[in-house]
């Protein structure tokens, strides 16, 4: 092993040590210690992310992991380019058994804290930090120490999210074809296994309920907009004026990761309800303005002023309604039920799905839409048993004159009488 230091993880307390925040210039978003001081090795590291072609929301994500990996650091006493995996495998030690800390304490949503909402199946985020979340911490960890010893070569020596190759009998890629694409090299050594879980679709039933919870035209247009479409939460949000093609019924969206524009087909319904909702703003929409707007609660003295919406709003919309219903729906549930609807249309290829979600590899759609519904699979199942229960049932037929009924009961499997 690596080291025999046996820390005591369950007590150790994470300083609320810096923080996130948003910067001008070419890197959107900075870690700055107490005194908003940016700390230089995270700095450079996020400008060769952003250099890289990365979102500022994929900025902000790593800068708030590299933010946790500090704190840890700090609290346990070690400098940052002397982390060992000792450091990393000890903090996600701590990650799977503290309660994550919160800016304020739950207050409705204590009572169902990591249950399962009876309604939709789905279970609600609980008071620990989830696999996905711990995983992403790791890849976050490693990409910051690999950049520093392959890219700067200078600072740390090791970096402590290693890969796991105690099983491995020779090195990675050892008979690499070269006509052949490198495989990835194996999995990080201390990445929790994740549980392969089903898309959550909206029944058509539950979906009248969602639908008439919304309170606004805007609401009505978002939520009709987002299931015919299977756009994600942000691509939706950063539509412009110019991106609605009404007369062909399109709606151009940047693709999340890629940047890539995309035209999506909508339907006649979402055009109608956001036709009316264009009509309440009472002013027209410029064409490189976004489409969707909200009002600020707080007057700040100049009276109240549209504001674009964003993803918080949007989550807004959404605690409303299963505040109303009891569920827990969220807008990727949208996605989830306009792609497994299409996934079971006979008239569109899986390519045709593919295409709509924008994602790169077919075996992505095929592996998390090609689902079989539950219910239909019981009610084959037993038409299938009772089938089988019929034709044993059933006499034997008549064995044509010449044949002698043993020998071809043998024959086929059967038994003679």
């Amino acid at each position: 092993m690596f080291d025999e230091k046996g820390r005591d993880v369950a007590a150790i307390r994470l300083p609320q040590w810096g923080r996130v925040t948003a910067a001008e210039g070419p890197v959107p978003w900075l870690v700055v210690d107490d005194c908003g001081v940016p700390v230089e090795p995270i700095r450079r590291y996020l400008a060769d992310f952003v250099a890289a072609g990365n979102s500022a929301g994929s900025v902000r994500s790593y800068g708030y992991a590299l933010l946790r990996w500090w704190r840890w650091l700090i609290a346990i006493g070690v400098v940052w380019n002397k982390a060992t995996p000792a450091e990393a495998r000890d903090l996600v030690l701590w990650m799977k058994q503290v309660t994550k800390p919160r800016r304020s304490p739950r207050t409705v949503s204590a009572a169902t804290a990591g249950t399962v909402n009876p309604i939709t199946r789905k279970r609600h985020l609980g008071d620990q930090y989830e696999s996905r979340t711990i995983r992403h911490s790791n890849a976050v960890v490693r990409a910051f120490y690999a950049f520093w010893i392959e890219d700067v070569c200078e600072g740390p020596l090791v970096n402590p999210v290693q890969l796991d190759r105690r099983h491995r009998a020779q090195r990675p890629n050892a008979r690499h074809n070269p006509l052949e694409p490198f495989r990835p090299e194996g999995r990080i050594r201390y990445n929790p296994k994740l549980p392969k879980r089903r898309p959550r679709e909206i029944p058509d039933e539950r979906w009248k309920d969602v639908f008439g919870g919304m309170r606004s035209n805007r609401d009505r247009a978002l939520l009709s907009m987002g299931i015919s479409c299977a756009a994600r939460a942000s691509e939706l949000l950063g539509v412009r004026g110019v991106d609605l093609d009404w007369s062909d019924q399109l709606v151009r969206v940047i693709r999340k990761g890629t940047g890539a524009e995309q035209w999506l087909p909508a339907s006649q319904e979402s055009f109608v309800w956001l036709r009316l909702y264009l009509a309440d703003l009472g002013e027209p929409l410029g064409p490189n303005e976004p489409v969707w707007w909200t009002l600020p609660r707080r007057d700040r003295g100049d009276g109240l002023r549209r504001q674009p919406m964003n993803y918080e709003a949007l989550r807004g919309v959404f605690r409303r309604v299963n505040t109303l219903l009891g569920t827990n729906w969220t807008m990727h549930d949208l996605r989830h039920t306009a792609s497994l609807r299409m996934a079971r249309d006979e008239n569109l290829s899986l390519r045709d799905v593919q295409v709509i979600l924008g994602h790169a590899h077919l075996a992505t759609t095929a592996d998390v839409y090609i689902v079989e519904d539950e219910a239909q699979v019981v009610r084959r199942v037993l038409r299938h048993l009772a089938e089988r229960e019929h034709r044993a049932n059933q006499p034997p037929s008549p064995v044509a004159v010449g044949y002698d009924g043993d020998d071809l009961a043998i024959l086929l499997g059967g038994r003679p009488s």
